[in-house]
């Protein structure tokens, strides 16, 4: 690993270590090739979210800076799965990166930068020194600022040279479907799924080959229309509404169109297309939190916040298209609840949609990301992307970043209550069946009820579909050797009931028995392999640093606009400094009798449009930076007593 040097006050880039190059034609680059050129480094790993999201947030910046930016996705993998190459690649093209990507399997290139959340973006000179540090979503308008800057400066020094980068696009590769994601039966034998890679539905036979129709145009977009004329982004779930419920609606099917963070709704009759709930501004702040950063709600930035609103009170504002959403990743009617139940996978929270009136709420999930179970208003969820009812009205939820299956039970009185059949934490996974306490999922992004009450989990990363049974509490293997099923549905339309997997890495739909005898598999439990931080118990200072960008200051209007909030695995980690409070600094204590564990690190920081010092604009406009970290520290003695973080760090 190259080591990071310093040249008076600034600190000159690493070189890009791994395994191998993609997006470069078979070109290996290094920095020397990059010389000249502002560089981006986007550390990512395809599983996240959030990093997601930042592709979208740099691809306009990619576009106006194309003669002097090159942006270089440096993967850095969560999961087992994502360090296969094959994956990576097909991850590469299903989210359509025009940009050349540094395979990192082994995390050189991420400790060599220091990273230490996903996803973190650093920022290069024309001359190879580092000049910014950020942690998180959100960050566009001040990245576009800094840029501008580098090209007025390094322009004046005769340092920064124009023209092409170092993208070569790679061969495409899909058939009538493209990375498709969900799947829901029609009346009359025929399928509706999600053809997310190429941004449309498509209505198949009943025998998973035939195209009846596509609904959409095909080119990644927003628009209402007809079949023919609509758009749609990256869409995922796909949910039929009740035959008495969508005459009252005046559509049949809800789409989750994930990218563009709206409802979109199908009459199939004609065809039709209209958003339903959105209004395209992704979601920053639960319902709770809108009145100190308020103004943030055209801002940036994951959301989370220490309170929601109870499992039935409707967000702000009675216009379901004026409500911000966050990637919407799954549907399924609830009979108990008589309303569409969402997936948000990008606040981590479970919402609720009423088709007949529009109104929009929180069901379940306070925003922040982990696994906490208890009461909804208080549950902790990490990108929920598949949802099943079963028969006594409760819902299950595949809990994809904590490898988890949750399951709300409602107790017909309004209450909800939110528990964990399988999974353990953010960072546990595995294939292991048996026992549900000791089974472990990879990344589950499906869930289906089957007709004897158990439930059937499209295990993505595992390659499998898995079985539990909540009679007997254990896990098993139906199949395996699929390609990152992204969901599974009963079909019962046969003799006997089949199970339908969409195969998201092969394109297709497939039909599969329901095995007399599971499997049961024993492939081992598994941790994310992040270096640890050496620490020395007791006292402890943490800094994270923010710098607004320029032409940003501090929303200061309703006092300190900060905020960190901490907690500890195993929580005796933690001796004190717990907790939430405003400030970017905090003074811990770490147990002298805990040998290891992870710091939880949450922080935020509003900010508006308007000059240091001056008064913010009136309508200016507003943005929330946040960033969550889970930090992986062995106690030793000699370790670090100070930890610095970045959320906004400029050198």
């Amino acid at each position: 690993m190259t080591e990071t040097v310093r040249a008076g006050y600034r600190v000159r880039a690493s070189e890009l270590e791994g395994r191998n190059w993609l997006n470069t034609g078979g070109r290996q680059l290094n920095l020397e090739d990059l010389r000249g050129k502002i560089v981006l480094l986007d550390f990512w790993t395809f599983c996240c979210i959030n990093c997601l999201h930042v592709l979208d947030e740099l691809r306009p910046l990619e576009e106006k800076y194309s003669d002097v930016l090159v942006t270089v996705g440096v993967h850095s993998p969560k999961f087992e799965h994502e360090a296969d190459p094959v994956a990576l690649a097909a991850a590469v093209e299903r989210y359509e990166i025009h940009h050349p990507v540094l395979d990192d399997p082994e995390l050189l290139t991420w400790q060599a930068y220091t990273a230490r959340a996903w996803p973190t973006l650093v920022v290069l000179d024309p001359e190879g020194y580092i000049v910014a540090h950020l942690s998180g979503e959100g960050h566009a308008a001040g990245l576009e600022s800094l840029v501008a800057e580098l090209v007025e400066e390094h322009e004046a020094k005769g340092t920064l040279h124009r023209g092409d980068g170092p993208y070569v696009p790679a061969e495409p590769s899909a058939g009538d479907l493209r990375f498709p994601g969900k799947v829901t039966a029609l009346p009359g034998g025929t399928f509706l799924v999600a053809d997310t890679g190429h941004h449309r539905l498509v209505e198949l036979d009943a025998d998973l080959a035939g195209v009846r129709r596509t609904i959409g145009d095909g080119v990644k977009g927003w628009q209402d229309g007809n079949a023919d004329t609509a758009r749609f982004n990256e869409p995922q779930g796909v949910a039929l509404l009740p035959a008495d419920v969508a005459e009252k609606a005046g559509y049949d099917v809800v789409v989750a169109d994930t990218v563009n963070h709206r409802l979109r709704s199908v009459n199939l009759a004609t065809g039709a297309v209209r958003t339903i709930a959105g209004n395209g501004v992704q979601r920053l702040l639960d319902a709770g939190n809108q009145t100190k950063a308020g103004a943030a709600s055209a801002g940036s930035g994951e959301s989370a916040g220490d309170g929601v609103p109870s499992d039935s009170s409707d967000l702000p504002g009675a216009d379901p298209l004026n409500v911000s959403l966050s990637s919407p990743w799954d549907l399924v009617w609830s009979s108990k609840l008589q309303r569409l139940v969402i997936a948000m996978a990008g606040t981590h929270q479970i919402f609720g949609f009423d088709p007949v009136t529009g109104s929009v709420s929180v069901l379940a999930g306070t925003g922040l990301e982990g696994l906490l179970d208890g009461e909804a208003s208080a549950a902790w969820f990490a990108q929920s992307s598949g949802l099943a009812e079963d028969g006594d009205g409760n819902l299950w939820v595949a809990d994809s970043e904590t490898s988890a299956l949750r399951r709300l039970v409602l107790d017909g009185t309004g209450s909800v209550q939110v528990d964990t059949a399988v999974g353990t934490g953010l960072f546990d996974f595995g294939f292991r069946d048996g026992d549900a306490s000791e089974a472990r999922l990879q990344h589950p992004l499906g869930v289906a009820v089957l007709p004897d009450g158990s439930v059937a989990i499209a295990d993505t990363y595992n390659g499998a579909v898995r079985r539990y049974d909540p009679v007997t509490g254990t896990v098993s293997t139906l199949a395996r050797g699929l390609s990152e099923p992204s969901d599974v549905l009963v079909d019962t339309g046969a003799a006997e009931p089949l199970l339908i997997v969409v195969e998201s890495n092969r394109h297709q739909l497939v039909r599969l028995p329901i095995p007399k005898e599971a499997q049961s598999v024993d492939e081992g439990a598994r941790q994310t392999q992040r270096p640890r931080t050496a620490v020395a118990s007791g006292p402890m200072s943490l800094t994270v640093r923010f710098a607004a960008p320029k032409g940003q200051k501090l929303d200061d209007r309703w006092g300190d606009p900060t905020q960190l909030k901490i907690s500890a695995s195993p929580e005796e980690l933690l001796v004190s400094g717990g907790g939430t409070a405003t400030g970017l600094t905090r003074e811990l204590v770490l147990s002298d009798t805990v040998t290891d564990g992870v710091l939880h690190i949450t922080a935020r920081a509003a900010a508006c449009d308007g000059e240091p010092g001056g008064e913010i604009p009136d309508h200016a406009a507003c943005h929330m930076y946040q960033q969550d970290w889970g930090i992986p520290v062995v106690l030793q003695a000699g370790g670090e007593s100070e930890l610095v973080l970045d959320l906004r760090g400029l050198d």
